[in-house]
């Protein structure tokens, strides 16, 4: 019987690709740098693209980055708007910011690579 290990090295394994939803959630985290929230995030994606996304949406994905690995959430203090109760902060950490500036190469190449007649 023969066996062959797949097994990838690099830092781009299955699981750590982000989705074009996830890389906008995840930048729009690094733009409210520490303050970020379900719905910060949710209205930052709406007013800079017009894009809608319902909180539980933005919460999945903010599980699966974290999953991932991308970002990191912590407990932020009690207000009273929030009836005493206490917000769960998001912040990206340095595999998030690593893994935003892969893609941001990836389609730079891209496009580079475009035809000038291709539309």
């Amino acid at each position: 019987m023969l066996y062959i290990c797949l097994a990838n090295t690099n830092e781009t394994m299955k699981g750590t690709h982000l989705g074009e939803f996830e890389e906008l959630v995840l930048l729009t985290v690094g733009i409210l740098n520490g303050n970020a929230y379900g719905i910060s995030i949710m209205d930052e994606i709406e007013s800079h693209t017009g894009r809608k996304a319902s909180v539980s949406t933005i919460h999945s994905t903010l599980h699966r980055l974290e999953k991932k690995g991308f970002v990191e959430s912590y407990t932020g203090g009690a207000s009273a708007t929030r009836g005493g109760r206490s917000k769960r902060l998001y912040r990206m950490n340095q595999a998030g910011q690593r893994t935003l500036e892969r893609v941001r190469m990836q389609r730079e190449k891209m496009w580079t690579l475009m035809p000038k007649n291709a539309f």
